[in-house]
C-alpha cells in the first residue's frame, strides 16, 4: 500500500532504523517491500538494496570507481549524485564519473555496465548527476563529457545502443517524458542549452540556448498541461508551450517570474500550482501559478542553501539541507508549516521518500544523509 499523510501530524517522528551506506546524494527507491540505496565507500560505488520494515541488506553490488574532484566541487564530496532507476527487474546506475551500470533488482548480479570510451569518456566538470530514465524496452542516459555528451537510449535488457542525441554535452538536470502536440518526447537540460528529442529515434524536436554561470544547468523540467517549466541560477523561473506548426517545432516563452530563479532544487506541481525553491534570499519557499506565472506565496528567507521538495498527498515533505524536515501544506493559498522534524545531523541533499512499512498502515520516511539511510514513522 502507498504512503500516505497522517490527518494530524505527530510532535516528533520515530526512528525506526539507522544503516550506514556510504557517501553520496543519491536518493533512494522504493519498490514493493524493499529500497534502492546507490552510495561510495571508499574507491567503489556500491548499490545495496535493504528491506524496508528492518533496513536488513538483502544484496549488494560494488565496482572499483576512483574520483578526483573538481576543485570547486569538494563541499559535495564525490557522489554518486545520480539516483538509481527501477524497472521492469532491473536497476540501472550511473556513476559519478559515467559508469552505467544495470543489475538484476532481486538479486543485484550485473546484468550489464558501460564505461565509456573515446571522446564520450569521463563526466561533466561536476560529476555526472542525471538520472536514468526508461519507457518501454530503453533506458535513457545523458552520458558524456563537457562540450562531448550523447543522449541515449540503451536496450534495457542488453545495453546495445538504439540511438543517441550527440548536441551537446550533458547537464545535472534529469530528462523527463512529455506528450506535447501529439509527439512523445524527451525532455533536458543539456549543457548549454534545453532540448527535446523524439522517443522513438531521438531526432531533434526543438532547442532553446539556456545557460547559466560554471555551466551548472541543474533544474529537471516540469511539465504542467502543455507547458514545460524551467530555470536555472541566476536566470527567470519560466514557461515555455512547444508547438509543432507548419515549418517545424517552437518553443515560446509565455510567462516569467524574474525573482524566483532556481539552482538545484526542482519543483513540483499539484495541479496547476507550482512549488519551488529559490537561491535567492538565502533559501526561500514560493508557489506559482502554472497557467499564468502569477506568484501566489514566498516563505520567510534564509532557509538555507538547498530544499529536495515532494508531494505526498496534498502535502509538501521539504528536507533542507541542514537535516531539518518541513511539512507544508500544499496550497496556493499561503505559505502554512504544520510540522518541522529534525532528521539528520548531517548535510542532506537526497530527496525524502514516503513508504508504507511492512505492507500496514505505517507510513514514513527514508532520509539519506551524507553517509547513511534511516527511516523514521510518523505512526
Amino acid at each position: 500500500m502507498p504512503a500516505h499523510a497522517p490527518s494530524t501530524w505527530p510532535d516528533r517522528l520515530t526512528k525506526r532504523w539507522t544503516v550506514p551506506v556510504g557517501i553520496g546524494h543519491a536518493s533512494p527507491v522504493v519498490v514493493g517491500p524493499t529500497t534502492y540505496v546507490f552510495a561510495r565507500d571508499g574507491d567503489q560505488e556500491v548499490l545495496r538494496a535493504l528491506e524496508i520494515g528492518s533496513g536488513k541488506e538483502l544484496w549488494r553490488a560494488a565496482y572499483g570507481a576512483p574520483y578526483e574532484m573538481n576543485p570547486a566541487a569538494k563541499g559535495h564530496g564525490k557522489g554518486p549524485k545520480s539516483t538509481p532507476l527501477v524497472d521492469r527487474g532491473r536497476v540501472f546506475t550511473l556513476g559519478i564519473a559515467g559508469t552505467v551500470s544495470a543489475h538484476d533488482a532481486t538479486s543485484g548480479k550485473v546484468l550489464w555496465r558501460k564505461t565509456l570510451a573515446g571522446p564520450l569518456a569521463g563526466q561533466p566538470a561536476f560529476g555526472a548527476a542525471t538520472s536514468p530514465i526508461a519507457e518501454g524496452d530503453h533506458v535513457i542516459v545523458f552520458v558524456g563529457t563537457t562540450d562531448k555528451g550523447a543522449l541515449t537510449a540503451f536496450d534495457a535488457a542488453s545495453g546495445k545502443e538504439r540511438w543517441s542525441w550527440t548536441g551537446d554535452g550533458p547537464a545535472y538536470a534529469t530528462p523527463v517524458f512529455a506528450t506535447l502536440g501529439g509527439t512523445r518526447q524527451v525532455i533536458t537540460q543539456s549543457q548549454k542549452s534545453i532540448v527535446s528529442v523524439a522517443v522513438g529515434d531521438g531526432r531533434l524536436l526543438w532547442r532553446l540556448p539556456f545557460t547559466t554561470p560554471y555551466e551548472q544547468n541543474s533544474v529537471t523540467p516540469l511539465v504542467v498541461g502543455d507547458r514545460v517549466i524551467l530555470s536555472g541560477t541566476d536566470q527567470s523561473t519560466f514557461a515555455v508551450r512547444p508547438q509543432l506548426t507548419g515549418t517545424g517545432w517552437t518553443a515560446e516563452r509565455v510567462w516569467e517570474a524574474s525573482t524566483v530563479p532556481m539552482y538545484m532544487s526542482s519543483p513540483v506541481a499539484l495541479g496547476e500550482t507550482v512549488f519551488g525553491f529559490t537561491h535567492k534570499q538565502r533559501g526561500q519557499l514560493f508557489s506559482l501559478d502554472a497557467a499564468t506565472g502569477k506568484m501566489l506565496w514566498t516563505s520567510p528567507p534564509r532557509l538555507g542553501d538547498n530544499a529536495a521538495i515532494v508531494a505526498l498527498g496534498q502535502t509538501l515533505l521539504v528536507l533542507l539541507t541542514n537535516g531539518e524536515l518541513m511539512v507544508v501544506a500544499g496550497s496556493g493559498k499561503g505559505y502554512h508549516v504544520e510540522r518541522r522534524y529534525t532528521v539528520a545531523e548531517t548535510p542532506t541533499w537526497a530527496h525524502p521518500v514516503p513508504v508504507a512499512v511492512g505492507g500496514s498502515a505505517t507510513s514514513g520516511v527514508l532520509i539519506k544523509d551524507e553517509r547513511q539511510l534511516t527511516l523514521w514513522s510518523w505512526n
